[in-house]
């Protein structure tokens, strides 16, 4: 446990080397969380969960099911195989002259049923989160009797929360639409990350990337060249990865995004980059199911991943048919809930019509609002690994009476407090290190009802 929480929320060793009460486990692997602990480390390992185990043993499946949640274990062999499919083969090979109204016809009978799935939940699922919430609790209420516990700040500057935009080009057309689109975030001051297949698609040329990057935007690789079938076997993947790297290395490209968000965590090592956007938090519109239900950054071996935590705009505008904030606004409150990353994928292929163009626009001026009345952090990806890094490298050390955070980066990292407050686990922040002001955020109840969609 003490790596999880460590790593988590960078709070001192000492105390996570406290026994958390059996009673407490058994609470938590029971309830609301009772589904995941089944499929991960319940009857479906052939391990049923009884009311004999001790607190080791229920430890031991709480970690199980966080890590499994990450990694998306749960995930059935059909589901995350289906780029091997002989179905998705014969889909990827006829794309490329498919007009878009059969592939959205397609692509909705295939999608049938999403919405009565309950594993992940939609619109957003927070699992690990609140698993490791618990966690927490529990530490405050065993033995060691900790009134509270210190810990490193989510975001630095105490930032509430993070967004991230990122645009994957697919198409020439997309490609042609950039300039406009970078028109339009600098206006509203948000800075974004275009994802750039290298090749197949379309020619990239060296004036775009630096035009890019002059305008304080960064590039980033998507797949090879987006044929849907990077992940059909592992010997082609190494193959194309070796060319992916030295795209990324040719664009000075530190993050990827795989096409249609096709993931496998297991060869991820292969690709020499520091950040990945692939795995989405609730992967109901996806064609490969699935999730890591968390909305918060998280490291696979040394690369970082920045999970998708909002539906896609092509997802929104063409498979629900819904042109309004109302889903992606119910989104951010969530994720802003639990001190998320609010990360959104729009593509300069689907701003095509004035409706479309105009909800991005709306899109951007209520993040804007949202930046200026409740400091939410926006910024680009790269800078979201940046911190994710320095924030892993840093210490929280005391001089007996006060702690304060040491290591390169500390002058942008806060401190942090977790306390329980009404039976529940609620965070307080200290704003200056040295002064007692402190803002006091509640991690929300998990069994407090969210209003319907």
């Amino acid at each position: 446990m003490s790596e999880l929480i460590v790593e988590h929320y960078r709070c001192p060793e000492l105390y996570t080397n406290s026994v958390l009460e059996r009673d407490f486990l058994s609470g938590v692997t029971s309830g609301v969380f009772e589904p995941y602990f089944r499929l991960l480390c319940g009857t479906a390992c052939g391990r049923p969960i009884t009311g004999e185990e001790t607190a080791s043993q229920l430890l031991a499946r709480v970690e199980t099911t966080i890590r499994g949640l990450l990694y998306e274990r749960y995930v059935s062999e059909r589901n995350r195989n289906i780029v091997q499919s002989p179905l998705a083969s014969f889909y990827y090979f006829f794309r490329p002259i498919l007009p878009r109204a059969i592939r959205k016809y397609v692509q909705r009978i295939y999608l049938t049923g999403w919405d009565t799935l309950s594993m992940p939940q939609w619109p957003v699922d927070t699992t690990v989160d609140d698993l490791l919430a618990q966690l927490l609790l529990g530490l405050l209420r065993s033995k060691v009797r900790a009134k509270r516990i210190p810990f490193i700040w989510f975001w630095p500057e105490g930032a509430p929360s993070c967004v991230i935009m990122t645009h994957d080009v697919e198409t020439q057309a997309g490609l042609k639409r950039c300039k406009a689109l970078m028109d339009t975030d600098v206006r509203f001051g948000i800075p974004a990350a275009y994802q750039i297949v290298p090749e197949g698609r379309y020619h990239v040329p060296r004036s775009f990337i630096d035009e890019v990057k002059k305008r304080g935007f960064e590039v980033n690789v998507q797949d090879l060249n987006h044929d849907g079938l990077l992940f059909q076997n592992e010997r082609q993947f190494r193959s194309r990865a070796t060319k992916i790297n030295v795209y990324a290395s040719n664009f000075g490209a530190r993050g990827f995004r795989s096409a249609a968000l096709y993931r496998n965590h297991d060869w991820l090592r292969a690709l020499r980059f520091e950040y990945d956007m692939s795995v989405p938090n609730v992967a109901h519109l996806d064609p490969q199911k699935g999730g890591c239900c968390t909305v918060l950054p998280y490291f696979i071996g040394d690369v970082l991943e920045l999970p998708v935590t909002t539906i896609q705009d092509y997802s929104l505008f063409y498979i629900l048919n819904r042109y309004s904030l109302d889903l992606w606004k119910w989104q951010i409150e969530l994720i802003k809930n639990r001190h998320g990353l609010i990360s959104f994928i729009i593509h300069p292929d689907y701003l095509t019509s004035t409706t479309a163009k105009a909800v991005y626009r709306d899109l951007l001026s209520y993040l804007a609002e949202l930046r200026t009345h409740e400091r939410l952090w926006i910024c680009t990806p790269g800078e979201v690994n940046d911190w994710w890094r320095q924030r892993a490298q840093l210490q929280l050390v005391t001089n007996g009476t006060q702690w304060r955070i040491v290591g390169p980066g500390s002058e942008r990292a806060r401190l942090a407090y977790a306390e329980e407050r009404m039976g529940q686990l609620a965070f307080v922040l200290q704003n200056d290190e040295f002064c007692d002001d402190e803002s006091r955020y509640a991690h929300k109840s998990i069994d407090s009802p969210v209003s319907g969609y």
